[in-house]
């Protein structure tokens, strides 16, 4: 789970778990620590924007938190990638998608106004 998926509910209104749950028999989710940071950070300004991460924070507690190498969020999704220690990633970034498929990793994202999809590799 990237940043931008634990937002997602009030960025994009989208009851994540929920449709995690229906595209996806039965899962952990992991989130890595510089996911948590980042968060966290988000959250102490103003705006949808520090709500949002207020919630994703919240949302995170639903997942386990895993260890990187890597300072920054998305080198450290990409991390767990190429080490193969996740099946999907779930995110909202572009960029960040492209990099986890080139890694032969699905990716979950949004699809229309509050559905996700799985794109494979």
């Amino acid at each position: 789970m990237d940043t931008s998926a634990l937002m997602m509910p009030v960025e994009c209104d989208v009851r994540v778990f929920d449709e995690l749950d229906r595209l996806l028999e039965s899962v952990a989710f992991v989130t890595p620590a510089t996911v948590i940071e980042e968060l966290d950070s988000l959250a102490t300004g103003a705006g949808e924007e520090a709500t949002a991460a207020s919630v994703g924070r919240d949302l995170a507690e639903r997942c386990r938190v895993v260890e990187t190498d890597a300072s920054y969020a998305d080198d450290a999704l990409v991390e767990l990638a190429d080490r193969g220690d996740c099946d999907y990633v779930v995110t909202n970034d572009g960029p960040l998608k492209d990099r986890v498929l080139g890694r032969d990793v699905r990716v979950i994202g949004l699809r229309g106004r509050n559905k996700l999809t799985i794109t494979q590799p």
